[in-house]
């Protein structure tokens, strides 16, 4: 230590007397880094800086904001880069890094502001700094995704294509940009990319709209895990049971908020048998605080927030807080954390509701099902062991809020004629499905399709859609989204859901069957494509499942032009909704607790 103190002290005097070269002093401090010295390593360049003037100034300026920037200090490499650009206006490579502060900022929009100077300044054909524009591009695609501006995020990704086709991430955000704006075919010719490849770097989540193969999808998880995952991390818990008094569950989730696997869940957490379960919540949500949020967190009987920590430091504290059962709400999905899954911090693992398909990891052993969702078949397509609930896979709210029924005028609706509706994400819709929707509303004269503002670009390309096949687009009415209360109310005042295929209504579906109105329902063989049926057969629905486009065409016509049958179904979703097992949240939740009891003692 001696030694390196005694170098380090000539390099530092060496730059204040101005006799150390700027290709000596990257050296030195390339040295300085590989030691994990880099807190001496910005010392160095800034003593440089004071005592040097050169034409290299705003190369070290950009290396010191970017050992700065590593070190959290975003305030000084921010300064660093300013100086930099300042130096060398056409400095491409500060502009970049500025844009990452800010962003870590929540400057979002000034960050957006530093990629599109890198747009807008490096030619394409540019060789230096071709890299640095695919970068910047995917950058602003990213962004903008997350803030839902679907439309610019999918020009830049694009752009990005176009410029380097090989980019399996890039396409994976650009066919699902492609779901979320109905932009049909998903699966469009860009630049030199395989329709091979294309598949292969189609996620778990978006291959869910474009495929009813179990198969597929399983391919798509374990692609997944193959190449996004930490391989061979260590397991953290026994096989063995802890022999606690009381079973522990832990619900591990970023979506403790206003999310749908929220509200189908919050009345499990509350029904838990205290006397022979404690029941852990490990969160990492982002979005503010709800009423639905302060009920799931009164309702655990310990909450972790566990968003500031490292996967492995939160696998250590289920670990440590010794949970038997730990029931992952994600699968992959937006904000999953599979790699502290990986760690195996208990010695069961569950997925729920998270991700309606196999989620390929290795580290999850079970998923809840029932028989109609996961027919025994079926179950070769899963990576989990399908853990059958005996009625419906899915638990519900009984306490979820309505608020009264709107008026048809106030839903832009017009005053007669049958309302067809389906208020699924807009990126759950097909060219083929959507074909059919658009011939029942030819069959059934004055009626309307109401479906869900999702987005502009969805809502203006689904409109086109809707005048290729002959259809008045103002015969699709939009409603916005609105507090969940007046969402449920609206379905009062529809006749008929009309669900998407190959991705069905989940929570959407649920809510719709609460409210008393009829589902008609187009069942496949993956999981996403039978958990509308799945209800239905719990709801001792099954004349409302069909199993291919032509009779769910017929049967959507059949209905409406049948007002009395509808009234029928209505009337017995009622009693469904008193005295079925499709709402009966005390026996799931029982029928669960059975499961997991099960599950321990077998541990023994």
């Amino acid at each position: 230590m001696p030694g390196l103190e005694n170098q380090f002290a000539t390099l530092v005097l060496n730059a204040w007397q101005g006799k150390l070269e700027f290709n000596l002093l990257l050296g030195e401090a390339e040295k300085l880094e590989k030691s994990g010295l880099a807190p001496l390593v910005a010392v160095l360049y800034q003593t440089w800086l004071r005592r040097n003037q050169t034409p290299y100034n705003h190369i070290v300026l950009f290396n010191l904001g970017t050992v700065l920037f590593n070190q959290a200090d975003l305030s000084g490499a921010k300064e660093a880069y300013l100086q930099a650009m300042k130096l060398a206006p056409a400095f491409v490579q500060p502009h970049f890094n500025l844009g990452l502060i800010h962003e870590r900022e929540g400057k979002i929009d000034a960050a957006v502001e530093e990629w599109r100077w890198i747009d807008d300044h490096v030619p394409p054909n540019s060789i230096e700094h071709r890299p640095l524009l695919l970068l910047a591009l995917n950058n602003l695609g990213r962004v903008l995704e997350n803030n839902k501006q679907y439309g610019s995020a999918l020009d830049y990704l694009t752009r990005s294509l176009a410029l380097e086709a090989q980019q399996p991430d890039v396409i994976h955000h650009w066919v699902y940009l492609r779901e979320k704006q109905c932009a049909w075919p998903v699966y469009a010719p860009v630049n030199g990319v395989s329709s091979e490849l294309m598949r292969q770097s189609t996620s778990a989540l978006a291959m869910l709209s474009l495929s009813d193969d179990p198969e597929a999808q399983l391919a798509a998880a374990r692609h997944y895990v193959e190449h996004k995952l930490r391989k061979n991390l260590p397991r953290l818990a026994a096989t063995t049971s802890y022999g606690h008094n009381k079973i522990r569950i832990g619900y591990c989730s970023s979506d403790f908020c206003l999310h749908p696997v929220a509200m189908l869940t919050a009345e499990l957490f509350e029904l838990h048998d205290r006397a022979q379960f404690e029941v852990y919540g490990y969160c990492w949500t982002q979005q503010g605080h709800s009423p639905l949020r302060q009920r799931i967190i009164d309702a655990m009987d310990h909450f972790e927030r566990i968003e500031s920590l490292t996967d492995e430091a939160a696998a250590k504290l289920i670990r440590d807080q010794e949970i038997d059962i730990l029931v992952d709400l994600h699968g992959q999905t937006l904000g999953a954390r599979a790699d502290l899954l990986a760690y195996r911090p208990a010695p069961i693992q569950i997925t729920y509701l998270g991700l309606p398909a196999t989620t390929g990891l290795p580290s999850i052993d079970y998923v809840i099902a029932d028989r109609f969702l996961i027919p025994e078949e079926y179950a070769c397509y899963y990576s989990e062991t399908p853990l059958y609930m005996p009625d419906v896979y899915q638990v519900s709210d009984r306490q979820r809020k309505i608020n009264p029924a709107p008026s048809r005028e106030s839903c832009k609706l017009p005053a007669e004629g049958f309302v067809f509706c389906s208020f699924n994400n807009n990126y759950k819709f097909t060219p083929e499905l959507f074909e059919v929707w658009m011939n029942i509303l030819r069959r059934v004269p004055d009626s309307v399709l109401w479906l869900l503002a999702d987005n502009p670009w969805s809502e203006i390309n689904l409109r086109n859609h809707a005048k290729n096949f002959g259809i008045d687009p103002n015969r699709l009415i939009f409603a916005p989204r609105v507090a969940p209360e007046d969402y449920l109310a609206r379905y009062a005042v529809a006749d008929l859901f009309l669900d998407s295929f190959p991705f069905n209504a989940g929570t959407t579906a649920n809510d719709a069957l609460w409210m008393g109105l009829p589902v008609l329902t187009l069942t496949g063989r993956s999981f996403a494509s039978r958990m509308a049926g799945a209800l239905l057969t719990a709801a001792d629905l099954p004349e409302l499942i069909t199993y291919d486009l032509l009779s769910y065409e017929s049967k959507a016509v059949e209905l409406a032009q049948s007002p009395e049958h509808c009234v029928r179904l209505k009337a017995h979703l009622q009693k469904v909704r008193t005295d079925g097992v499709l709402f009966d949240t005390p026996r799931f939740v029982d029928n669960l607790e059975q499961h997991f009891k099960r599950l321990v003692t077998e541990l023994n």
